[in-house]
């Protein structure tokens, strides 16, 4: 096993879950029901990194991604390219979409900080990324991630501690699982912000950008478990600080979200959470159109070089969609929940996926899902599919 150098691909994973997607949910699962669904959170975090490493795993004992998997699932071509095509074209037009947010996102925290127009940090946001994404230097892309993920960590940790909150509450909400009305569409949310979909297509290439194969597994989950873990006590806290500050409040935008924070914490308050927002914004902007290009060239088997014409071709629309429709106006705090609940709905159908090509022994062998991973992956599936129809039922 190669020594290990501080976190990798992990940090990746973690900033593309942790936008103001996860910011938004996290805060309105905190303002409406205190702590009572750090459960979901919880969970949510483990089951990520128990997802994470299958596709890793897969990544590095396959040389290949879960696009090529999705092509394999079946003894009839037509049937996996079919899946595959339909994988990819869902990934693409969801990366798409979630730009727009994340460019605005990013936007709002910078105009809260400096002053300047919304339209202008979008405009630079959408510029800044084109240009990381274009260098095709992985570990460039890396560092720049893992400093985003340090200074959400760092905004929202101290704001969490500052508030004070009670031990015992926050052990009760994360160890004791309960549904309070209403609240079924919130728990959704939060798993379906944590576990996305297109990380699972993600890691499974870029893993292989660091590591080359199945002996750096320990190291490889070493840095799942670190990188996803701060990644979910960032999103928790963010839930234990809205829970202490909003206290059922109404939130509509990121400007809600940062004044609500000074009469508790002071004039600071509101300029630190939204640089948090703006590096959440940022980070993500980075990863939703990488991941759409990853997602391309693997299930068309081009390899996983992004400065391709094919992967730049890919990148560059989602970045230009999602620029030109946050240049167009601020999603509101709706869509973007209504985002994460959609995000929850579709993962039980990728976590079968995921799950059927980690017990194929033909392409794994010996490296295939033990029946431990098979259960917290059945359970994942389980969960949000209950979830997912208790909260249809709840709406007609």
């Amino acid at each position: 096993m190669r020594s290990w150098r501080g976190l990798g691909p992990g940090v990746i994973v973690t900033a593309a879950f942790i936008g103001p997607g996860t910011v938004t949910t996290a805060t309105l699962a905190g303002a409406n029901y205190g702590v009572t669904l750090l459960w979901a959170l919880l969970f949510a975090t483990i089951a990520t990194i128990v997802l994470q490493e299958m596709s890793a795993r897969l990544g590095l004992a396959t040389g290949a991604g879960l696009g090529q998997a999705l092509r394999a699932v079946s003894r009839r071509p037509w049937i996996g390219t079919s899946l595959a095509a339909l994988a990819a074209v869902a990934v693409i037009g969801g990366a798409a979409a979630y730009e727009a947010g994340n460019l605005t996102g990013a936007g709002l925290g910078l105009e809260s900080v400096t002053g300047l127009s919304l339209r202008t940090w979008v405009a630079l946001g959408t510029v800044l990324a084109g240009l990381l994404l274009w260098t095709g230097r992985y570990r460039l892309v890396e560092r720049v991630l893992a400093t985003c993920v340090a200074v959400m960590g760092l905004v929202f940790l101290a704001t969490a501690i500052l508030v004070a909150p009670s031990i015992i509450d926050i052990l009760s909400g994360a160890l004791r699982p309960r549904l309070l009305n209403g609240s079924e569409l919130t728990a959704l949310a939060l798993i379906g912000t944590t576990i996305v979909p297109y990380n699972l297509f993600l890691h499974s290439a870029v893993v292989r950008e660091r590591w080359s194969d199945v002996t750096d597994l320990p190291t490889v989950r070493l840095d799942l478990v670190l990188a996803i873990g701060l990644g979910g006590i960032v999103s928790a806290a963010v839930v234990i600080t809205a829970s202490a500050a909003l206290d059922g409040g109404e939130v509509r935008s990121a400007a809600d979200m940062a004044t609500q924070l000074t009469p508790l914490l002071g004039p600071w308050a509101g300029q630190a959470f939204a640089a948090g927002y703006a590096a959440a914004g940022v980070s993500s902007a980075v990863t939703a159109p990488l991941a759409a290009a990853y997602v391309v060239l693997d299930t068309l088997g081009r390899g996983r070089d992004v400065r391709s014409p094919l992967a730049r071709i890919v990148w560059l629309c989602c970045i230009v969609i999602g620029g030109v429709t946050a240049m167009l106006g601020t999603r509101p705090v709706a869509l973007i929940f209504v985002a994460q609940i959609v995000n929850g709905l579709v993962l039980p159908i990728v976590a079968i996926v995921l799950l059927v090509a980690m017990n194929d022994r033909n392409r794994l062998g010996s490296h295939i899902n033990g029946w431990r991973g098979n259960i917290v992956g059945g359970a994942v599936v389980l969960l949000c599919a209950v979830l997912g129809i208790r909260s249809i039922m709840l709406a007609f």
